[in-house]
């Protein structure tokens, strides 16, 4: 599973005109799914997401974690955090993993965001051709690869 966090001091994400899940400061989550990612690939990135420090502390140095900080998180799924662009100029999506694959582990991934930060967890709607909009607080924005833990 690939995330691409981005600390946010507010997101929303909307589909056919209508929100569908909107956060104050914290984390907008997009997540990307392949074939091969089962629960511990979840796991380790649910871990990774609540104690990640990179919110400010009273110092304005980056030590506080979103569980600390009281944050919020927005999870958005992304199929196109896979794509290949090693042949020619149109990316290749052969690594995502299919709706019926992917849909229960983000609902998975969700659901365990959601009970490790003690708070419901908003999302966009799965498949929907959505729009995002945030501000980038910082900016910080990490990429975490559960197949490549750096």
């Amino acid at each position: 599973m690939r995330v691409l966090v981005q600390r946010v001091s507010r997101a929303a994400v909307t589909v056919e005109e209508r929100i569908t899940g909107e956060i104050g400061a914290g984390l907008l989550l997009l997540v990307g799914v392949e074939e091969a990612d089962g629960a511990d690939d979840i796991g380790w990135l649910v871990r990774k997401i609540v104690q990640l420090r990179i919110f400010n502390d009273e110092a304005g140095v980056m030590n506080r974690s979103l569980q600390d900080s009281g944050g919020e998180a927005l999870a958005v799924s992304q199929f196109t955090l896979h794509a290949s662009v090693k042949k020619g100029n149109r990316p290749s999506y052969s690594r995502a993993a299919r709706g019926d694959i992917s849909q229960p582990m983000f609902e998975r991934f969700v659901a365990e965001l959601a009970s490790a930060l003690g708070k419901p967890v908003p999302t966009g709607v799965f498949g929907a051709d959505m729009q995002v909009s945030l501000i980038n607080d910082g900016p910080v924005t990490i990429w975490l690869d559960s197949k490549n833990p750096e």
